[in-house]
């Protein structure tokens, strides 16, 4: 019963099934079932050509899909620019260097900074509150400080 619907579904199926793959790329981006799409689209174009059993298709189908998978990441790879804002989405990487008062005194090594509208749990020596510290590096969401 399976087979024998496989082996009819023919070559429109694989182009109808890759122009799909291809649609919703456009609604799911992320560069993958494009390759997916890409390799349907091939395999029924094949299919179309020279006839080929359903069970090569398949195989076809994921040879190519896997190889083009692959290329494109190795590819991409290589295209990443370097951008302005390296720490863009690491605020506490984008504090070191900065000097803050203390909101609270930092005692056995453990404080709080104010930035901008937030206290921050900060990690030093202890100092009394309201002395500026500056921020020498953060473990995680916690910032080293040390006197400024």
């Amino acid at each position: 019963m399976l087979p024998g619907f496989l082996a009819e579904l023919g070559a429109w199926n694989w182009l109808i099934g890759g122009l799909i793959l291809l649609g919703l790329e456009i609604i799911a981006p992320g560069a993958f079932l494009m390759w997916l799409g890409i390799a349907a689209l091939i395999v029924g174009g094949l299919s179309l050509l020279i006839a080929v059993p359903w069970q090569a298709q398949a195989i076809v189908f994921a040879v190519l899909a896997v190889m083009l998978v692959l290329l494109s990441r190795r590819f991409m790879a290589g295209r990443a620019k370097p951008h302005d804002h390296p720490h863009l989405n690491e605020r506490a990487a984008r504090l070191v260097g900065k000097t803050f008062p203390l909101v609270d005194p930092i005692r056995q090594g453990h404080g709080r900074i104010r930035v901008d509208d937030s206290t921050w749990a900060v990690s030093g020596p202890d100092l009394p509150a309201g002395t500026l510290v500056r921020v020498t590096g953060h473990d995680g969401v916690r910032l080293r400080v040390e006197l400024s």
